[in-house]
């Protein structure tokens, strides 16, 4: 009499979380990662790790760490763009454009830590990386095209570099200008 030998039960299958937002969630992430570590600590693996997902998420998503941190970027520099933006069109005249270009640099671009050490790490970050020079490129026309409407386009890029400039010094200096400085620096070159 032969033995009916029983078979092992198949493998329980892991069930999938149901997450449509989790690209998403990896863009949010990796701007957290970069605030807190860096761009030097933002890898596939330690924004998986922060985001509570699995590995192969950020890879299924992203298929680079350029392109989920220029995702990140993107975010962020949209973000503030769009707020610049809006200041430039409630802005009334030149003067008004003046005083919401001060708002914009010591509110939008200084007033938060977090978010200054965010564009200095895109500054830095798309230095050494082409896909991220695209992102602050877009940034940049943006800046200059909100500016242009109540500057002329010489003007408007020129300021452009000065609030880049203005946001650099900013985070090395010890000591960094006032708002006071700041709108006086603009008011001067804005002429």
């Amino acid at each position: 009499m032969s033995a009916t030998r029983a078979r092992p039960a198949p493998p329980a299958r892991r069930a999938r979380r149901h997450d449509p937002g989790r690209r998403d969630r990896l863009v949010a992430t990796a701007l957290d990662v970069i605030a807190e570590q860096g761009v030097a600590g933002a890898s596939h693996r330690s924004i998986a790790q922060a985001a509570d997902v699995p590995l192969g998420s950020t890879t299924y998503h992203f298929a680079s760490i350029d392109e989920l941190l220029a995702a990140a970027f993107t975010r962020h520099a949209e973000a503030v763009a769009a707020c610049f933006e809006a200041r430039m069109r409630a802005a009334p005249d030149r003067e008004a454009a003046v005083e919401s270009l001060v708002e914009h640099l010591t509110a939008d671009l200084l007033g938060s830590p977090r978010d200054l050490v965010l564009s200095v790490e895109l500054y830095v970050a798309a230095a050494r990386r082409p896909a991220l020079r695209a992102v602050t490129q877009a940034w940049m026309l943006r800046s200059r095209r909100a500016l242009e409407t109540h500057f002329d386009p010489v003007t408007a890029r020129e300021l452009d570099a000065l609030v880049e400039g203005l946001v650099l010094h900013s985070a090395l200096s010890t000591d960094p200008m006032t708002a006071e400085q700041i709108r006086h620096a603009i008011r001067r070159f804005a002429g």
